[in-house]
């Protein structure tokens, strides 16, 4: 990897993620172009007269503005959580959902539809079972002795996810098939249409908050791709950085998770791409992937609503995309991913 190439890999995605933003407004029911955008921007900041019709900023400011920053948000997100749970498991192969993360918010926001609550009520379930689903995998791998704790934690993700798989597929049994079961299939697909300037907000500090510390021990997240006993022999408490990456990691994908319900793929293909373009040190291939992320999920939503008459779903769309990019990838990819 030659040190020109970095500089130039991230300079050509944030030129890249530019132009989707830009394309973003611009396109769909109410399209905005990039001068009114501009505009509309710099009399927010500055407090000024845009002197457009009230129409074009409401579309901005209430309507597609806050749906382009989720995206941005979340895409961002889970291509990090994805590139930290690559790094620390050693598997190219985990994504944000490996520890059953989605599996526990899918619960929770089924959980609140079933009960008629309202969409804070919901989300907050489903950022609660998140987080706890993970903590119960995480308390059941601990009180497992004597086998290797990586694969331990695994299995155990695998496990508590299909109980968890079972219980919202046995909600949705028991939901109404009128009401309840349409907006439980429709949350589980995945979608940004209810996006709001709150829910950014909201999510925005818990984005933060799991991003810092993966920051700040970037250096010795490099270290977890090494056995245990090398890690260690390097002075690197290797059990207490890899709790603070599952922490990490699952807040932003819980809160990811609450407010567009669950989207695959971007955790899983997202952190190869840039893995090919910035290699595998974490310093360079943290940001990559959070450049990237918000990218693509900013593109697949904007195709999500344009491409069609009907809003598809983002859970399908990433999937159709994902797969043919992921394998493209598999097919030409000449390095290891170590």
């Amino acid at each position: 990897m030659t040190s020109a190439r970095v500089p130039a890999a991230v300079l050509g995605a944030c030129a890249v993620l530019a132009a989707l933003i830009v394309v973003a407004f611009a396109v769909g029911r109410f399209p905005v172009s990039a001068g009114d955008l501009a505009s509309i921007l710099w009399a927010r900041l500055t407090g000024g007269e845009h002197g457009l019709d009230p129409t074009i900023e409401t579309v901005v400011v209430q309507i597609r503005g806050p749906r382009v920053a989720a995206a941005l948000l979340i895409g961002a997100a889970l291509a990090a959580a994805g590139a930290a749970y690559q790094n620390m498991f050693r598997n190219p192969l985990v994504s944000p959902d490996i520890l059953g993360v989605s599996a526990g918010a899918a619960v929770g926001a089924v959980l609140g539809i079933f009960l008629s609550l309202n969409v804070i009520m919901i989300q907050s379930l489903a950022f609660a079972f998140g987080l706890g689903a993970v903590g119960l995998v995480y308390v059941t791998a601990n009180a497992v002795r004597g086998h290797d704790p990586l694969l331990v934690l695994v299995l155990a993700g695998v496990v508590v996810g299909s109980l968890l798989g079972a219980c919202v597929a046995l909600m949705k049994y028991l939901a109404d098939p009128y009401n309840q079961l349409p907006a439980i299939t429709f949350w589980l697909l995945g979608s940004l249409a209810s996006a709001s300037p709150e829910d950014v907000w909201s999510t925005l500090p818990l984005m933060l908050l799991g991003l810092v510390p993966m920051w700040l021990l970037r250096w010795r997240i490099n270290l977890l791709a090494l056995d245990d006993e090398e890690a260690r022999a390097l002075g690197v408490e290797t059990g207490r950085i890899r709790l603070a990456v599952i922490a990490a990691a699952t807040l932003m994908t819980s809160a990811s998770v609450a407010i567009s319900g669950v989207i695959g793929w971007i955790g899983l293909v997202i952190p190869h791409f840039a893995r090919l373009l910035v290699g595998p040190d974490f310093a360079r291939l943290l940001p990559t992937s959070i450049l990237l992320g918000a990218g693509f999920l900013l593109g697949v939503d904007t195709l999500a609503r344009t491409v069609a008459r009907i809003e598809i779903p983002l859970g399908v769309l990433t999937a159709f995309v994902g797969t043919p990019l992921f394998l493209w990838q598999l097919a030409t990819a000449r390095r290891s991913w170590q």
